[in-house]
């Protein structure tokens, strides 16, 4: 059984699907205001076209009205085991079956209707249901990505009868979400009373918190950065916490332009901009001599990074498990930034991360926004002092200092097959790799077997760090080249061949010719577990895993399979199980096609 942090994992990566096109939206609406359309290099042609400001504000804040069906149709792509497009299909009708199920649940106050004429009501109730639902539109949409998600998984590959057959499968899984979508309309729409004030009571909490609860948030929101798991707490504050017109959370309300919001962004501005790269600057003049050429483009690339966007993590995991003090104190700077933004009354805020980038962007729709300068650069000195006094006082491994270096240093390690083949290779093979996605900064891996890859070529290839979460799971912390790297990988296993080492082919082609070590374990036990041998298309093998096509996942024994011997299973795509068995599965593939030619 899968642990909580585990069965959390997926949850994280998916909700940056959805959260990856708020810089567009925060953008548009941005260069839609006054302020921007009345600047000296644009006022002109805004004059001569005074319908561009709404045309591109408009834009921009079509995709905040609707961050429920996006993030609906980005978690259940995110859920689906292939992130398959259908998946996301069933999260809309989910989303659109939940919505219009809840509405007609939801019923207006009286007080909201009285002295109205009939017509003018009904324009009132269809407001307030509008307005009430809105509130609770983005944990709806997740609910709705999830419940896709996980249906996809069950049923992507359903076998009907025949008369029925157009309906299986994929086809299948934006039926049973309409289902689902039915369930939590009724949830949403009959409950709408209690969830409204149950987020109500969240946001007066974490306003009654005060400085504490924003220095807590600050270093939870480090910590939980080991996990990869701090998204699913952002999403709390950025799109929950507080009401503004109808318009909850931190990040929305501030786009609305409500003047309290801010409270949970301001606060990384002067630790992504100012601290991290003070630190860098520390970490490099603390590295040995002879490493520091080598070290020193790496720790500018990573400064640069997070100065202009935000993105902190390389340079985080480059610290993180070779001085883990250092972390700990970070995670504290970042809870007392918060603190201090806070009460200065300072109110910025971003579509992605605290960059300079978006400080520029917002900077006319943010509150004392010059402040940031002179904090930040106590703060970067701050972070320079005490980085520098620790790494030199308890003799820290901080890059360039290690005793034994493997490969901090970005090397060129690309094969004639490029970097997917070489990421590929430092992971242990494709037979190795049962899953691949990514978010932001990160490679999200399913492995076979986590002791197969080698971490220092990873190194070399530009991995800042590594995390293994649960077992067969492994994060590699990249950076913004995420996303692409995820890519070249998974076109390279898709040009590669299926197998290293064809064993065995369906038994509608030819049987095989390699030879191998005779099957020492009962095959009719993995056949049973398997479902019989009726249940199975195809057999292969690559190293030490089985790759099998079954007609119906739902026959496979999965504890039979484990006891009769399986280290690890995987389903890479709706009938396609990938059984890891250890040195002998080229014999019980051998073992398993003969049974398939005499059929």
């Amino acid at each position: 059984m899968k642990s909580p942090l585990a069965m959390l994992q997926p949850l994280g990566r998916a909700l940056m699907l959805p959260i990856a096109v708020l810089p567009i939206a925060a953008l548009l609406l941005r260069l839609g205001q006054n302020d921007i359309l009345e600047s000296s290099l644009v006022a002109p042609l805004a004059h001569a076209l005074p319908w561009l400001g709404p045309f591109i504000g408009g834009a921009g804040a079509a995709i905040f009205s609707n961050l429920g069906l996006l993030f609906a149709i980005g978690v259940a792509v995110g859920f689906a085991r292939d992130s398959n497009g259908a998946a996301g299909l069933a999260g809309v009708v989910c989303f659109l079956v939940a919505t219009a199920g809840a509405k007609s649940l939801i019923l207006a106050p009286p007080e909201a209707l009285k002295g109205l004429a009939s017509g003018a009501q009904d324009l009132a109730i269809a407001a307030f249901k509008d307005k009430a639902l809105a509130k609770l539109s983005v944990p709806l949409g997740i609910l709705s990505g999830v419940l896709a998600g996980d249906f996809y998984n069950r049923f992507g590959a359903l076998k009907l009868p025949e008369y029925l057959a157009f309906f299986g499968g994929r086809r299948f899984v934006p039926i049973v979400s309409g289902l689902g979508g039915l369930g939590l309309g009724l949830v949403f729409g009959a409950g709408w009373g209690a969830l409204s004030n149950g987020m109500d009571g969240l946001s007066q909490l974490i306003a009654a918190s005060g400085p504490i609860g924003l220095f807590i948030y600050g270093v939870l929101n480090r910590v939980l950065i080991v996990t990869g798991l701090h998204h699913i707490l952002n999403n709390v504050v950025y799109f929950l916490y507080g009401d503004y017109h109808g318009v909850t959370g931190d990040l929305n309300r501030f786009f609305a332009g409500d003047p309290k919001a801010g409270a949970f962004m301001s606060g990384y501005f002067p630790v992504m901009m100012f601290g991290l790269p003070a630190a860098c600057l520390a970490m490099y003049h603390t590295a040995k001599p002879e490493r520091r050429q080598a070290v020193g483009g790496m720790l500018l690339s990573m400064a640069a990074t997070a100065f202009l966007t935000g993105v902190t993590e390389p340079i985080e995991f480059s610290f993180m498990f070779l001085a883990p003090v250092l972390f700990a104190l970070h995670a504290v700077l970042t809870g007392l930034s918060m603190v201090l933004m806070d009460a200065l009354r300072i109110r910025l805020g971003y579509g992605f991360s605290a960059g300079l980038l978006d400080y520029g962007l917002n900077f006319g729709r943010a509150t004392r926004p010059l402040w940031l300068i002179p904090i930040g650069l106590a703060y970067g000195g701050i972070y320079y002092g005490l980085f520098r006094f620790f790494i030199l006082r308890f003799d820290l491994k901080t890059p360039g200092r290690e005793d034994n270096p493997i490969g901090m240093e970005i090397a060129s390690e690309a094969s004639q097959g490029g970097a997917g083949e070489s990421f590929v290779r430092a992971l242990g093979g494709p037979a190795n790799l049962i899953e691949v996605s990514a978010c932001t900064t990160r490679l999200r891996l399913v492995m076979a077997d986590n002791a197969r890859i080698d971490e220092p070529m990873l190194r070399r290839l530009g991995a800042k760090g590594l995390i293994r979460p649960s077992t067969g799971a492994l994060q590699v912390v990249l950076g913004p080249t995420a996303d692409q790297t995820s890519g070249e990988i998974l076109a390279y296993l898709a040009a590669a061949p299926k197998a290293a080492t064809p064993v065995a082919s369906s038994p509608r082609g030819p049987g095989p010719k390699a030879s191998a070590p005779a099957v020492t374990r009962d095959i009719s036990g993995l056949l049973a577990a398997l479902g019989g041998s009726g249940n199975l298309l195809s057999v292969a093998s690559a190293s030490s895993r089985l790759r099998l096509e079954v007609k119906d996942e739902r026959a496979v024994d999965i504890p039979a399979l484990k006891a009769w011997g399986a280290r690890a299973l995987g389903m890479t795509a709706p009938g396609a199980l990938h059984v890891v068995l250890g040195p002998d599965a080229e014999a019980v593939a051998l073992a398993l096609a003969r049974v398939l030619s005499t059929r």
